[in-house]
């Protein structure tokens, strides 16, 4: 696996659970202490959200591409294994979208219900 591109998956998990985590953990209190009004804070919750949906698609993206090249690949090297390769590269391509979906509700939950 190219390390390029596990480190960017990576970085922009953790920047989306952070972000995630801001948002849904801290509400309007952290904002209040800071004396900031509640226009501002809804405006922090805004910017959160859509970082974290943002950085997490940022993350998937690479994911499923690398899975099709690959699978791409690995069927013009052996064409009698298609079936069984498009089946595995459909079930990852699902799995790493999940994860990507799941992260970008969880940022967009932050925005709407925190």
């Amino acid at each position: 696996m190219n390390k390029k591109v596990f480190a960017y998956g990576a970085a922009a998990a953790l920047l989306g659970v952070i972000a995630a985590d801001t948002v849904l953990g801290q509400g309007n209190a952290g904002a209040a202490a800071l004396g900031f009004d509640g226009e501002i804070a809804s405006a922090g919750k805004a910017i959160g959200g859509g970082l974290a949906a943002g950085l997490a698609v940022l993350g998937g993206g690479p994911g499923i591409g690398r899975v099709g090249g690959s699978a791409v690949e690995a069927m013009a090297r052996q064409p009698e294994m298609a079936g069984s390769i498009g089946t595995n590269m459909l079930i990852a391509a699902a799995l790493i979208e999940g994860a990507t979906l799941f992260a970008v509700v969880v940022g967009f939950l932050g925005v709407f219900l925190g």
